[in-house]
């Protein structure tokens, strides 16, 4: 009830150099149901920016067909997903959920102008990616069932890392037996005012669910603290936990090194 129920959406804006009050969100991390949660952050004008996926798995893309922002005439919506390793282009990935006789839909139906492209490769360089004023970097990330990158974004003066779906465990134990901190996630985290990172487990469930594909969240905290990130935000709750459920999950780092919270639906953070 305090932490909220929908999947997994971000919507990030940016503050006028001057102060004041965000401007409308253009760039909007994964498309769980919590998208139909943007449409009031839009003051009721249509979506015109872009959604960048990490991966396809439903609870990242269920709200594709239900953000009544982008579903209208006036809308300009560009959704960006990983390169899939097959070839496949990203609207027929997404048709496989999208379509007859599974909803009454498919993605080119959508009103207004929709386009389903993948990742620019200058994401996963060195620079990164300029998309909607913002300097994207994306990795790859172990998960299971389907490639799954994490994101670094930026605007010059402060940064997000979104990590969502991680398994840590896949690449091996690591020193604390919660999975190895590998290059790749470190890079992205390194440095970031604020981490936003699966902890659907907590360490003593990894050795019977980590095949699950997720990370625990006391290894999110060690993440945090070797990056030197100034924030982490407990992501992805497991869904048969309840408010009190979480709330001891964050209380067990207290100790930690680096401010933690847990992601709760609705919320507004100023970096």
């Amino acid at each position: 009830m305090r932490y909220g129920g929908s999947t997994s959406c971000l919507a990030i804006a940016s503050t006028p150099a001057a102060g004041g009050e965000p401007g409308r969100p253009v760039l909007l991390l994964d498309a769980g149901t919590g998208l139909r949660r943007v449409a009031p952050l839009l003051g009721g004008h249509a979506f015109r920016g872009t959604i960048l996926v990490t991966h396809f798995h439903w609870d990242h893309i269920e709200g594709i067909p239900f953000f009544g922002s982008g579903d209208r005439e006036d809308a300009t919506v560009s959704m960006m997903f990983p390169p899939q390793e097959d070839g496949t282009d990203s609207e027929s990935v997404l048709g496989r959920m999208m379509s007859p006789p599974l909803f009454p839909i498919w993605p080119k139906d959508l009103r207004g102008r929709w386009s389903f492209d993948e990742l620019p490769r200058a994401a996963f360089g060195s620079e990164g990616a300029r998309i909607e004023g913002f300097t994207v970097v994306a990795r790859d990330v172990p998960h299971k069932g389907g490639r799954t990158v994490g994101f670094r974004v930026s605007d010059g003066h402060s940064t997000l890392v979104y990590v969502p779906d991680h398994c840590p465990t896949a690449v091996g134990p690591g020193p604390s037996g919660l999975g190895e901190i590998h290059p790749a996630v470190l890079d992205l985290a390194t440095g970031a005012d604020l981490l936003v990172h699966d902890a659907f487990l907590v360490a003593e469930e990894v050795a019977e669910l980590g095949m699950l594909g997720h990370a625990a969240a006391e290894y999110a905290v060690e993440l945090g603290q070797r990056a030197g990130v100034a924030h982490v935000a407990l992501f992805h709750h497991h869904p048969d936990r309840c408010d009190d459920d979480i709330d001891d999950i964050v209380a067990r780092t207290a100790d930690a090194a680096v401010p933690v919270r847990a992601a709760a639906e609705g919320t507004f953070i100023d970096l």
